[in-house]
Protein backbone atom coordinates (compact mmCIF):
# COMPACT_ATOMS: atom_id res chain seq x y z
CA UNK A 1 0.00 0.00 0.00
CA UNK A 2 1.38 3.39 -0.96
CA UNK A 3 2.61 5.47 1.93
CA UNK A 4 1.11 8.93 2.39
CA UNK A 5 2.98 11.89 3.82
CA UNK A 6 2.25 12.65 7.46
CA UNK A 7 0.82 16.06 6.52
CA UNK A 8 -2.01 14.51 4.49
CA UNK A 9 -2.92 11.57 6.74
CA UNK A 10 -6.46 11.44 8.06
CA UNK A 11 -7.24 10.40 11.63
CA UNK A 12 -10.10 8.33 12.98
CA UNK A 13 -12.34 9.34 15.91
CA UNK A 14 -10.23 6.97 18.06
CA UNK A 15 -6.83 8.55 17.29
CA UNK A 16 -6.28 9.90 20.83
CA UNK A 17 -7.16 6.52 22.33
CA UNK A 18 -4.43 4.90 20.24
CA UNK A 19 -1.84 7.47 21.28
CA UNK A 20 -2.75 7.09 24.96
CA UNK A 21 -2.49 3.28 24.65
CA UNK A 22 1.01 3.50 23.15
CA UNK A 23 0.04 2.56 19.62
CA UNK A 24 2.84 2.78 17.04
CA UNK A 25 1.20 5.01 14.47
CA UNK A 26 1.90 4.43 10.77
CA UNK A 27 0.29 5.44 7.46
CA UNK A 28 -2.39 2.93 6.46
CA UNK A 29 -4.87 3.50 3.66
CA UNK A 30 -4.42 7.26 3.94
CA UNK A 31 -4.99 7.24 7.72
CA UNK A 32 -2.75 7.28 10.76
CA UNK A 33 -3.40 3.97 12.51
CA UNK A 34 -1.60 1.91 15.18
CA UNK A 35 0.15 -0.97 13.41
CA UNK A 36 0.66 -2.47 16.87
CA UNK A 37 0.63 -1.69 20.57
CA UNK A 38 3.32 -2.35 23.17
CA UNK A 39 2.71 -6.11 23.40
CA UNK A 40 3.54 -6.59 19.70
CA UNK A 41 1.88 -8.21 16.69
CA UNK A 42 2.41 -11.83 17.75
CA UNK A 43 0.87 -11.29 21.18
CA UNK A 44 -2.06 -9.39 19.67
CA UNK A 45 -2.60 -12.17 17.13
CA UNK A 46 -2.66 -14.86 19.85
CA UNK A 47 -4.92 -12.77 22.11
CA UNK A 48 -7.49 -12.46 19.33
CA UNK A 49 -7.40 -16.20 18.68
CA UNK A 50 -7.88 -16.96 22.39
CA UNK A 51 -9.95 -14.05 23.78
CA UNK A 52 -11.21 -10.85 22.10
CA UNK A 53 -9.26 -8.31 20.06
CA UNK A 54 -10.58 -4.80 19.48
CA UNK A 55 -9.66 -3.14 16.17
CA UNK A 56 -10.19 0.37 14.85
CA UNK A 57 -11.26 -0.09 11.22
CA UNK A 58 -12.75 3.39 10.81
CA UNK A 59 -10.67 3.87 7.67
CA UNK A 60 -13.02 1.50 5.83
CA UNK A 61 -15.90 2.70 3.65
CA UNK A 62 -19.37 2.10 5.08
CA UNK A 63 -22.26 3.63 3.14
CA UNK A 64 -25.99 3.39 2.44
CA UNK A 65 -27.63 3.07 -0.95
CA UNK A 66 -31.35 3.95 -0.91
CA UNK A 67 -34.04 4.22 -3.57
CA UNK A 68 -35.15 7.76 -4.30
CA UNK A 69 -38.69 6.68 -5.18
CA UNK A 70 -40.17 3.87 -3.10
CA UNK A 71 -43.44 2.07 -3.75
CA UNK A 72 -44.10 1.01 -0.17
CA UNK A 73 -44.00 -2.65 -1.21
CA UNK A 74 -40.99 -4.06 0.69
CA UNK A 75 -40.24 -6.86 -1.76
CA UNK A 76 -40.64 -4.66 -4.84
CA UNK A 77 -38.43 -1.94 -3.36
CA UNK A 78 -35.75 -4.45 -2.48
CA UNK A 79 -35.89 -5.90 -5.98
CA UNK A 80 -35.46 -2.41 -7.38
CA UNK A 81 -32.40 -1.53 -5.28
CA UNK A 82 -30.88 -4.98 -5.96
CA UNK A 83 -31.30 -4.35 -9.69
CA UNK A 84 -29.18 -1.19 -9.35
CA UNK A 85 -26.20 -2.80 -7.60
CA UNK A 86 -26.20 -6.26 -9.23
CA UNK A 87 -24.90 -5.12 -12.66
CA UNK A 88 -21.71 -3.99 -10.88
CA UNK A 89 -21.04 -7.13 -8.82
CA UNK A 90 -21.22 -10.92 -8.95
CA UNK A 91 -23.35 -11.51 -5.84
CA UNK A 92 -27.04 -12.36 -5.60
CA UNK A 93 -28.47 -9.38 -3.73
CA UNK A 94 -32.08 -9.89 -4.82
CA UNK A 95 -32.42 -13.01 -2.64
CA UNK A 96 -31.14 -11.39 0.57
CA UNK A 97 -33.47 -11.51 3.56
CA UNK A 98 -33.80 -8.38 5.74
CA UNK A 99 -30.62 -8.00 7.79
CA UNK A 100 -28.64 -10.51 5.71
CA UNK A 101 -25.12 -9.66 4.44
CA UNK A 102 -23.38 -10.97 1.33
CA UNK A 103 -19.65 -10.88 0.51
CA UNK A 104 -19.12 -10.06 -3.16
CA UNK A 105 -16.80 -8.42 -5.68
CA UNK A 106 -17.08 -5.14 -7.55
CA UNK A 107 -15.97 -6.00 -11.09
CA UNK A 108 -14.81 -4.09 -14.14
CA UNK A 109 -16.06 -4.90 -17.65
CA UNK A 110 -13.40 -7.61 -18.08
CA UNK A 111 -14.28 -9.27 -14.78
CA UNK A 112 -11.27 -7.95 -12.87
CA UNK A 113 -11.80 -7.10 -9.20
CA UNK A 114 -12.16 -3.39 -8.52
CA UNK A 115 -12.73 -4.23 -4.86
CA UNK A 116 -14.26 -6.80 -2.55
CA UNK A 117 -17.12 -5.59 -0.40
CA UNK A 118 -20.04 -6.42 1.84
CA UNK A 119 -23.60 -5.69 0.72
CA UNK A 120 -26.48 -6.05 3.18
CA UNK A 121 -30.25 -5.65 2.99
CA UNK A 122 -31.60 -3.22 5.58
CA UNK A 123 -33.67 -4.97 8.25
CA UNK A 124 -35.82 -1.85 8.76
CA UNK A 125 -35.95 0.18 5.56
CA UNK A 126 -37.13 -1.49 2.33
CA UNK A 127 -35.23 -0.32 -0.71
CA UNK A 128 -32.02 0.34 1.22
CA UNK A 129 -28.64 -1.45 1.28
CA UNK A 130 -25.74 -1.15 3.72
CA UNK A 131 -22.47 -1.36 1.77
CA UNK A 132 -18.92 -1.52 3.18
CA UNK A 133 -15.94 -1.17 0.84
CA UNK A 134 -12.17 -1.05 1.39
CA UNK A 135 -10.30 2.03 2.52
CA UNK A 136 -7.87 2.41 -0.36
CA UNK A 137 -10.55 2.15 -3.05
CA UNK A 138 -13.53 3.75 -1.36
CA UNK A 139 -13.56 7.04 -3.25
CA UNK A 140 -13.47 5.26 -6.62
CA UNK A 141 -15.99 2.65 -5.44
CA UNK A 142 -18.45 5.24 -4.20
CA UNK A 143 -18.15 7.23 -7.44
CA UNK A 144 -18.69 4.07 -9.52
CA UNK A 145 -21.78 3.02 -7.55
CA UNK A 146 -23.25 6.54 -7.50
CA UNK A 147 -22.77 6.91 -11.25
CA UNK A 148 -24.53 3.60 -11.90
CA UNK A 149 -27.38 4.57 -9.57
CA UNK A 150 -27.94 7.91 -11.26
CA UNK A 151 -31.16 9.49 -10.01
CA UNK A 152 -32.69 6.10 -9.13
CA UNK A 153 -30.93 5.84 -5.76
CA UNK A 154 -28.88 7.99 -3.40
CA UNK A 155 -25.53 6.88 -1.99
CA UNK A 156 -24.79 8.29 1.47
CA UNK A 157 -21.27 7.88 2.84
CA UNK A 158 -20.96 6.92 6.51
CA UNK A 159 -17.16 6.94 6.77
CA UNK A 160 -17.28 9.96 9.09
CA UNK A 161 -18.37 7.53 11.82
CA UNK A 162 -16.18 5.13 13.77
CA UNK A 163 -16.06 1.47 12.75
CA UNK A 164 -14.84 -1.00 15.38
CA UNK A 165 -14.21 -4.73 15.04
CA UNK A 166 -14.45 -6.99 18.09
CA UNK A 167 -13.08 -10.40 17.12
CA UNK A 168 -12.33 -13.64 18.91
CA UNK A 169 -13.98 -16.54 20.75
CA UNK A 170 -14.97 -14.33 23.70
CA UNK A 171 -16.35 -11.49 21.57
CA UNK A 172 -19.95 -12.70 21.85
CA UNK A 173 -19.84 -12.85 25.65
CA UNK A 174 -18.22 -9.41 25.88
CA UNK A 175 -20.63 -7.65 23.56
CA UNK A 176 -23.77 -9.41 24.77
CA UNK A 177 -23.03 -8.18 28.30
CA UNK A 178 -23.54 -4.65 26.95
CA UNK A 179 -26.10 -5.41 24.23
CA UNK A 180 -27.93 -8.68 24.96
CA UNK A 181 -29.74 -8.65 21.61
CA UNK A 182 -26.56 -9.31 19.62
CA UNK A 183 -26.78 -13.01 20.48
CA UNK A 184 -29.73 -13.19 18.06
CA UNK A 185 -27.53 -12.18 15.11
CA UNK A 186 -26.41 -15.10 12.98
CA UNK A 187 -23.18 -15.04 11.00
CA UNK A 188 -23.42 -12.46 8.19
CA UNK A 189 -26.42 -10.68 9.68
CA UNK A 190 -26.68 -7.13 10.97
CA UNK A 191 -29.04 -4.74 12.71
CA UNK A 192 -29.37 -1.53 14.76
CA UNK A 193 -28.86 -1.58 18.53
CA UNK A 194 -29.34 1.13 21.15
CA UNK A 195 -26.47 2.03 23.47
CA UNK A 196 -26.98 4.95 25.87
CA UNK A 197 -29.60 6.46 23.60
CA UNK A 198 -27.48 6.24 20.46
CA UNK A 199 -27.83 3.82 17.54
CA UNK A 200 -25.03 1.38 16.76
CA UNK A 201 -25.10 -0.65 13.55
CA UNK A 202 -23.69 -4.08 14.35
CA UNK A 203 -22.88 -6.92 11.98
CA UNK A 204 -21.79 -10.41 12.95
CA UNK A 205 -18.85 -10.62 10.61
CA UNK A 206 -15.15 -9.85 10.48
CA UNK A 207 -11.79 -10.35 8.88
CA UNK A 208 -9.90 -12.65 11.24
CA UNK A 209 -11.46 -16.09 10.82
CA UNK A 210 -12.96 -15.78 14.30
CA UNK A 211 -16.49 -15.16 15.44
CA UNK A 212 -17.00 -11.48 16.04
CA UNK A 213 -18.66 -8.21 15.20
CA UNK A 214 -18.16 -4.99 13.29
CA UNK A 215 -19.73 -1.97 14.97
CA UNK A 216 -20.50 1.38 13.32
CA UNK A 217 -20.79 4.09 15.98
CA UNK A 218 -21.38 7.86 15.79
CA UNK A 219 -18.07 9.68 16.15
CA UNK A 220 -19.15 11.50 19.30
CA UNK A 221 -19.66 8.29 21.29
CA UNK A 222 -16.93 6.19 19.69
CA UNK A 223 -14.31 6.80 22.37
CA UNK A 224 -16.76 6.03 25.18
CA UNK A 225 -17.81 2.78 23.52
CA UNK A 226 -14.17 1.83 22.79
CA UNK A 227 -13.22 2.49 26.42
CA UNK A 228 -16.22 0.53 27.68
CA UNK A 229 -15.19 -2.52 25.66
CA UNK A 230 -11.58 -2.26 26.85
CA UNK A 231 -12.74 -2.11 30.47
CA UNK A 232 -13.51 -5.83 30.09
CA UNK A 233 -10.39 -7.88 30.93
CA UNK A 234 -11.12 -10.21 28.02
CA UNK A 235 -10.53 -7.40 25.50
CA UNK A 236 -7.26 -5.85 24.31
CA UNK A 237 -6.60 -3.39 21.48
CA UNK A 238 -5.13 -4.89 18.32
CA UNK A 239 -3.61 -3.10 15.33
CA UNK A 240 -3.63 -3.69 11.56
CA UNK A 241 -0.38 -5.68 11.83
CA UNK A 242 -2.10 -8.55 13.62
CA UNK A 243 -5.24 -8.05 11.55
CA UNK A 244 -3.11 -8.85 8.50
CA UNK A 245 -1.52 -11.94 10.05
CA UNK A 246 -4.92 -13.15 11.25
CA UNK A 247 -6.53 -12.79 7.83
CA UNK A 248 -3.54 -14.51 6.18
CA UNK A 249 -3.85 -17.44 8.56
CA UNK A 250 -7.58 -17.61 7.81
CA UNK A 251 -6.99 -17.47 4.04
CA UNK A 252 -8.85 -14.19 3.54
CA UNK A 253 -7.82 -11.94 0.62
CA UNK A 254 -6.57 -8.36 0.90
CA UNK A 255 -7.43 -5.99 -1.90
CA UNK A 256 -4.29 -4.56 -3.51
CA UNK A 257 -2.32 -7.72 -2.65
CA UNK A 258 -4.39 -10.80 -3.49
CA UNK A 259 -6.92 -8.89 -5.59
CA UNK A 260 -6.71 -6.12 -8.17
CA UNK A 261 -8.31 -5.08 -11.46
CA UNK A 262 -6.35 -7.68 -13.42
CA UNK A 263 -7.38 -10.59 -11.19
CA UNK A 264 -10.72 -12.35 -11.73
CA UNK A 265 -12.73 -14.22 -9.06
CA UNK A 266 -11.42 -17.51 -10.48
CA UNK A 267 -7.79 -16.39 -10.35
CA UNK A 268 -8.28 -15.26 -6.76
CA UNK A 269 -9.90 -18.61 -5.80
CA UNK A 270 -13.09 -16.73 -4.97
CA UNK A 271 -15.56 -18.62 -7.15
CA UNK A 272 -17.81 -18.93 -4.09
CA UNK A 273 -18.36 -15.15 -4.28
CA UNK A 274 -20.09 -15.62 -7.65
CA UNK A 275 -23.61 -16.51 -6.57
CA UNK A 276 -25.28 -19.49 -8.27
CA UNK A 277 -28.10 -17.47 -9.83
CA UNK A 278 -25.67 -14.91 -11.26
CA UNK A 279 -23.37 -17.64 -12.57
CA UNK A 280 -26.23 -19.45 -14.29
CA UNK A 281 -27.61 -16.23 -15.77
CA UNK A 282 -24.10 -15.04 -16.76
CA UNK A 283 -25.31 -11.49 -16.06
CA UNK A 284 -22.36 -10.04 -14.14
CA UNK A 285 -19.33 -8.13 -15.50
CA UNK A 286 -16.81 -10.51 -17.07
CA UNK A 287 -19.22 -13.46 -16.98
CA UNK A 288 -18.04 -14.88 -20.32
CA UNK A 289 -14.42 -14.98 -19.16
CA UNK A 290 -15.50 -16.52 -15.85
CA UNK A 291 -17.42 -19.33 -17.55
CA UNK A 292 -14.39 -20.13 -19.74
CA UNK A 293 -11.87 -20.16 -16.91
CA UNK A 294 -13.71 -21.48 -13.88
CA UNK A 295 -13.59 -25.18 -13.01
CA UNK A 296 -16.76 -27.23 -13.17
CA UNK A 297 -18.58 -26.86 -9.86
Amino acid sequence: MAQTSAETLKTTPLYEQHIAAGGRMVPFGGYSLPVQYASGIMAEHKWTREHAGLFDVSHMGPSFLELTAKTGDADADHAAIAAIIEPLICGDIASLKPGQIRYTLLLNAEGGAMDDLMVARSPLYPGALYIVVNAGTKDADFAHIAQAAGDRAKLTRADDKALLALQGPEAIDVLSALLPGVVELGFMQYGPFDWNGQTLIISRSGYTGEDGFEISAPADIATAFWDTLLADDRVKPVGPGARDSLRLEAGLPLYGHDLNETISPTEAALNFAVSKRRREAADFPGARAFSRNSPAI
